[in-house]
Parts: structure tokens; sequence; C-alpha cells
């Protein structure tokens, strides 16, 4: 990715529903010719099974961000609660001297939230990697299940 000049945007890392597999979410914004030639050295890696790439309409996807503020935004009324509500945020933590939020959704709603509570003031802002699942049947599952059928034939 460095020697190419691409920015990766996302890395998520997390098991897959086989055991012992993990999954690697990339999000990178290029061409679709350079995606497929970043699949083709990502599947020449050693411990690469096999590499996908999709398009955003082929995945559901969400991020999760975090955003403490400070207590005294909630002494003053309710706008900020109005505003977690209106953003489906919700709070998870409540302390003396800060809150924090959390909202679940695409980048730009994160975003959005942060613009609105930075008038509140806010002390620390952390966004997640995307977090995907590919609308079509999982391609890697059906690999994987016929490396299996091929080892069963081949004993």
């Amino acid at each position: 990715f460095t020697r190419r000049h691409i920015n990766i945007e996302s890395l998520t890392t997390s098991k897959s529903s086989i055991e012992g597999i993990h999954r690697f979410t990339i999000v990178v914004e290029v061409e679709e010719e350079m995606v497929k030639k970043l699949v083709a050295q990502l599947e020449k890696q050693v411990d690469v099974l096999k590499a996908y790439y999709y398009r955003l309409e082929e995945i559901v996807y969400q991020e999760i961000a975090l955003y403490k503020v400070p207590m005294e935004a909630f002494a003053h009324g309710t706008d900020v609660e109005m505003l977690i509500r209106q953003h489906n945020a919700r709070i998870l933590e409540i302390e003396p001297e800060y809150i924090v939020i959390e909202k679940t959704g695409h980048q730009a709603e994160t975003e959005a939230l942060l613009q609105a509570l930075r008038s509140v003031g806010v002390y620390e802002f952390v966004r997640s990697g995307r977090v995907a699942i590919v609308r079509p049947m999982e391609r890697l599952n059906r690999y994987l299940q016929s490396l299996e059928i091929q080892a069963s034939d081949a004993e």
C-alpha cells in the first residue's frame, strides 16, 4: 500500500465464521483496476487464503464512534440529550467530569454528531474501522468448503 501511495481509510480485523480463520476488512478509495491489483498482491502473501473486493452496494457496514463530552454540557438543559436522541446515539458512561456517548453508523453519521457536539465541547473522539458483511453469500466460506472437499477426496 505504501509503495503504491495508497492511503488505507480503515483497517479492521476479527475472527471469521470459520474456526482459526481471521478476516481483514481494508477500506481504500482508489480506482477498481488498482483494487484488482491489490487483491492479486494480497493473495500472493503466504498466510492469505483468499482476498476479495466489494463495492459499497455489495456490503452492509457500520462504524462505531465514541465521544467524551463535559458533564457540564448536561447541566444546562436537555439540548444535548435531545441531540443524542436525534442522532440515535446512546450514553455509555456517566462520570462526574464527563459523559461517554456511543454512535453506530456510517462515517457521515458519526461525523455529523461530532460536529453537533463541538458546540458543547468534545474532550475526546475516536472512530473504529469499518465492520462489514457481504450481501451475497460469503465467497470465502464456499472457497474453504471446496478446499475441505478436495482434501477429503485426496485421502
